[in-house]
């Protein structure tokens, strides 16, 4: 039996995580959720739902995710593949089987789950959303070859292979990071188109301007640093 588990970064998430918990399917063998310095009823909704929860007071999703890593880093017993998505319920949580076939079928080291347009709600992206993803993964073909289409948060991993990776980043640049350690390792991944609906809530990042402006800077450093290496 494969053992997955799924980590959740989650700030102020209270109307959405319980829905994001209840519908990951069965096989998990442990949901992680990261309070992320929230201040509503994040943490007793996601206990509520049985989920095990985690408080991480530095804000930034990249301190979420480690928090999470680490928690899972000490378990008596490591799971074999590490999936994450976010608590806003904007993802589709049961299409995480799909995401991980091409780990157990196809030995990919790593799996995205890519926002396809035609499965997409409409307006469930901003457009600085839809620009910046479009940016990104032209220079990551460009610099690297790459045929990523999407930088989406819905993601699975090995977790051999999460460890091989040493993530670092603390704040917005956490899912490029990953995608250019993951081509700079020639590690085996593919994408799986995924459906995609609006969040419950306003994001904290493509919803404000600053957000998105600091978002926009730390994904094209990540990537300009990795061209001149």
């Amino acid at each position: 039996m494969v053992d997955i588990n799924v980590i959740i970064p989650a700030f102020n998430e209270e109307d959405s995580i319980a829905h994001v918990i209840n519908e990951i399917p069965k096989t998990v063998s442990e949901i992680i959720v990261v309070s992320n310095a929230s201040t509503d009823d994040t943490v007793k909704n996601a206990q509520a739902a049985k989920a095990t929860v985690l408080t991480e007071n530095r804000k930034g999703y990249g301190h979420a995710c480690l928090c999470g890593i680490e928690y899972i880093a000490k378990k008596s017993k490591q799971p074999d593949i590490i999936v994450f998505m976010d608590g806003d319920y904007s993802d589709y949580p049961d299409e995480l089987t799909k995401i991980v076939a091409p780990i157990l079928e196809n030995g990919m080291d790593f799996v995205l789950g890519a926002r396809k347009k035609s499965l997409r709600e409409e307006g469930s992206m901003t457009p600085q959303q839809i620009f910046g993803n479009w940016l990104a993964t032209f220079l990551m073909r460009l610099f690297f070859g790459a045929k990523f289409t999407d930088l989406g948060p819905f993601r699975a991993i090995k977790y051999e292979k999460l460890n091989e990776l040493k993530m670092q980043d603390k704040t917005y640049g956490w899912t490029v990071e990953m995608q250019l350690k993951i081509l700079k390792k020639k590690m085996a991944y593919a994408e799986v188109p995924v459906r995609y609906k609006k969040r419950i809530g306003v994001s904290k990042v493509s919803g404000t301007v600053k957000g998105t402006i600091f978002a926009g800077i730390k994904i094209l450093g990540w990537i300009f640093k990795y061209s001149i290496k």
